[in-house]
């Protein structure tokens, strides 16, 4: 864990010398957002209806902008040859990435978003369902940003292979985290829907670090 916890300190670092990428993800989160109480109006049961899913939509695309650059600084500065020469697995190095991604862009959307859901008129139990679930489902966002990010490195527009390669394995994700807001605000717990998020994001854990290393060897090489 030693040499786990040196290379997430060295990619946190790395991310918080460029303090305006994050403002971009979170100003993003919080615009994208605020647009739909003022297009739609102060009608707070259609809020309350809608929220979950926007606020999922827009934590999903959020967390997506940042993730062209996840490998790419690495790849370019020749800092990658030195992670295939390293003594650690290149899978704990990835693992490392995909955990400073989600230290300075994950968690920092899980804990605005209750503030953003004060606008759409959510009450206390659901804005905690929110939080909840997008603390344990963001994880998974960047376990499978960085497996795309992984797999798109070095490509032409890269970005937008990546939003393509990304979002379609976002789907169960953003299904039950929104669902797990939806049942608290009808009334019925959101436990069952925890769990699923859980198991998603053990089964990325489980999965995506071994993918990560096998496209960073094929790109490195």
């Amino acid at each position: 864990m030693t040499g786990f916890g040196a290379l997430l300190a060295r990619d946190v670092r790395l991310v918080l010398r460029r303090p305006g990428d994050v403002a971009v993800v979170l100003a993003f989160f919080v615009v994208a957002t605020a647009l739909f109480p003022l297009g739609i109006g102060p009608e707070t049961n259609l809020l309350a209806r809608i929220a979950p899913g926007v606020l999922w939509c827009a934590a999903l695309f959020a967390s997506m902008l940042s993730l062209d650059r996840l490998f790419a600084s690495d790849y370019e500065d020749g800092s990658l040859d030195l992670l295939l020469l390293a003594p650690w697995p290149l899978e704990l190095a990835a693992l490392a990435k995909c955990a400073a991604h989600w230290i300075v862009t994950g968690l920092p959307l899980a804990l605005l978003a209750p503030l953003l859901g004060l606008t759409f008129g959510l009450d206390p139990l659901a804005l905690a369902a929110l939080t909840a679930t997008l603390l344990v489902g963001t994880p998974t966002l960047s376990l499978i940003g960085g497996l795309a990010a992984a797999l798109t490195l070095g490509a032409r527009k890269s970005g937008a292979l990546l939003a393509l390669l990304a979002l379609p394995l976002c789907v169960p994700t953003l299904i039950f985290g929104a669902g797990a807001v939806e049942a608290t605000v009808s009334g019925q717990g959101f436990g069952v829907h925890l769990a699923v998020l859980a198991a998603l994001a053990l089964m990325a854990l489980a999965t995506t670090p071994w993918a990560m290393a096998a496209a960073l060897r094929q790109a490195g090489e």
